[in-house]
């Protein structure tokens, strides 16, 4: 993915607006996935959750000098259940602070509404039936973060990519 351009121009100098190219690529890239994986309507609440999760460790984990299947690869492993990914996004983003450009505030726009917005939905860590195997009470719903429901959406879409 490419760095920001201005309209027009081809490069950042020239004072033209400054085009964030790398997270809108993110982004479209997440949407991609999510209406290919047909997991839930576009448009719904769950469905921006899992895009803005999708595009945030997408624009994260850019790499451009490695090939796309080893991104999703990487990708696969950020959005994993058993990955610490808050912490991750939070180092991700304060490494990239220093540069700033509209880029940055456009993920940590994502990052705040993935954080700050609370879903209620079906306990995905609460206790399943009698044993392995047993699918999610989704009688049981409680309230988190749109990241805790759009994380494992984004996660799944992937494998079913």
């Amino acid at each position: 993915m490419r760095p920001e351009s201005t309209n027009g121009a081809g490069g950042t100098s020239g004072g033209g607006l400054a085009v964030p190219m790398a997270w809108l690529c993110a982004e479209y890239l997440a949407d991609e996935v999510l209406r290919a994986a047909a997991l839930v309507a576009p448009g719904s609440l769950e469905y921006r959750a899992g895009l803005q999760a999708l595009a945030l460790t997408v624009h994260l984990a850019e790499d451009p000098d490695r090939p796309p299947a080893g991104r999703i690869d990487e990708w696969l492993r950020h959005t994993a259940y058993d990955r610490p990914w808050p912490p991750w996004v939070e180092e991700r983003l304060a490494g990239r602070r220093a540069a700033g450009g509209p880029d940055l505030a456009l993920a940590e726009t994502a990052w705040r509404r993935l954080r700050d917005t609370w879903i209620r939905a079906a306990d995905l860590d609460g206790p399943t039936g009698t044993g392995p195997g047993c699918p999610v009470d989704e009688a049981e719903q409680i309230w988190l973060p749109a990241w805790k429901l759009g994380l494992p959406l984004a996660h799944l879409s992937l494998h079913l990519r």
